[in-house]
């Protein structure tokens, strides 16, 4: 039974880089206590157990097994920031022994074993458990100011928008662990593990996706498997259109950002600051623009993102405190209150499922080289497809010769 007056017992699975990270956003949070630390390599949770009693709170319990753990310590919520390719079992574990779950991204690798998730989610519902998948940019100031203006007309027929990874990743990141790189644990490359969280932001913003079509490739770097280049388009069940681009090869590393555009009014969000926000501000506007003759609606329309948001979500405004942590601090606010309430929480399950599928279809778009429908890759159709990083162009190239 979760802790109904104190803090919500937390335990994190897998003690790398992102789950230590959950543990100290649980260190700062008030509604949340790290308990457990859970690493089939005991040094890694030992040394991270080290640095959370170095914060100045009682030290966790470390274990190599989720199972040991809740026979050890009382857990409300089990953080899951294993590998991606274990998701499902772990899950499984926490709920069958009636606890929270919260997955970071993605879901999982594999679209059978996120449909099992998704499974093991509704049943858990009916027993009162929450399971939500991080999706923390879904709560970034900027990123609410622009999915509500969306959602809510203000953009007036949502037409297009293009979601943009540009970073840079370098061979000795693939190196540095035997599953980077690797389809079955990292599940992809710079969509399924850089670009995850911009493509989600598009299609939750846009809307359901209906059919993607894509090309991938691996241009500059070895000993891995996926891709590091990938282009996509893709059309949505309100009509709108979207671009999605990613890369690990956009020297020296440039913005995460996407762009929503609208016939009343569009938006740019640039590494989770607001870079640009501009709605028509009357009926009249939109009359007037509707006659023009100009290559632009109205002369010098202005930059609202200042009036939208406070001045550290804008871009060129002073830095957030702490903004790394703020992020999932943000949803894990989320995430205590549906416990709390017994709602659902902000990104369930089944909205994961659909961006995890479309990154899934834009992977089979590009081994098969030819569009894909989301449904049908949520359901199942493409399970056996193993995907090939630019197999649609060489299958051209063949052609040609």
């Amino acid at each position: 039974m979760s802790s109904t007056t104190g803090p919500l017992r937390l335990a994190v699975v897998g003690a790398g880089v992102i789950g230590r990270h959950h543990a100290r956003v649980a260190v700062q949070h008030d509604d949340l206590e790290i308990v457990a630390l859970v690493d089939a390599i005991p040094a890694a949770a030992t040394s991270a157990a080290d640095e959370i009693e170095a914060m100045g709170v009682a030290r966790p319990v470390t274990t190599e097994t989720i199972e040991q753990a809740i026979a050890e310590t009382d857990i409300d919520v089990v953080a899951i920031c294993a590998p991606s390719g274990m998701h499902v079992q772990l899950a499984e574990a926490a709920l069958a022994a009636g606890k929270h779950v919260v997955i970071e991204k993605p879901l999982d690798t594999t679209m059978p074993r996120a449909r099992e998730i998704a499974r093991l989610a509704r049943e858990a519902r009916e027993r009162g458990l929450v399971t939500s998948v991080i999706s923390q940019h879904r709560f970034d100031p900027a990123s609410v100011a622009v999915a509500q203006a969306a959602h809510g007309g203000g953009f007036g027929t949502v037409t297009s928008g293009v979601a943009s990874v540009a970073w840079y990743r370098s061979q000795g990141y693939y190196d540095s662990g035997d599953w980077r790189g690797t389809w079955d644990l990292d599940g992809g490359g710079s969509v399924m593990n850089q670009g995850v969280h911009t493509v989600d932001l598009l299609v939750w913003t846009l809307g359901r996706p209906v059919e993607i079509s894509a090309q991938t490739a691996l241009l500059a770097h070895d000993r891995i498997e996926v891709e590091d280049t990938a282009v996509a388009t893709v059309r949505f069940e309100n009509g709108a259109l979207g671009v999605i681009h990613c890369t690990t090869a956009a020297y020296p590393g440039l913005s995460a950002r996407y762009a929503v555009y609208g016939t009343h009014g569009s938006a740019i969000v640039d590494d989770d600051r607001l870079s640009y926000f501009h709605i028509a501000p009357d009926s009249a506007t939109l009359e007037s623009a509707s006659t023009t003759a100009n290559a632009t609606a109205v002369a010098d329309a202005v930059d609202q993102k200042a009036d939208v948001v406070p001045a550290e979500h804008v871009v060129g405004g002073p830095a957030e405190p702490d903004h790394f942590v703020a992020g999932h601090s943000r949803q894990y606010a989320d995430i205590v209150a549906a416990i709390r309430s017994g709602s659902e929480p902000g990104v369930t399950v089944d909205a994961a499922l659909v961006s995890l599928a479309t990154v899934r279809g834009l992977y089979v778009s590009a081994t098969l080289g030819q569009a894909v429908r989301i449904d049908d890759v949520i359901e199942g159709r493409y399970d056996d497809v193993v995907p090939v990083v630019g197999a649609a162009s060489t299958a051209t190239e063949g052609a040609v010769r």
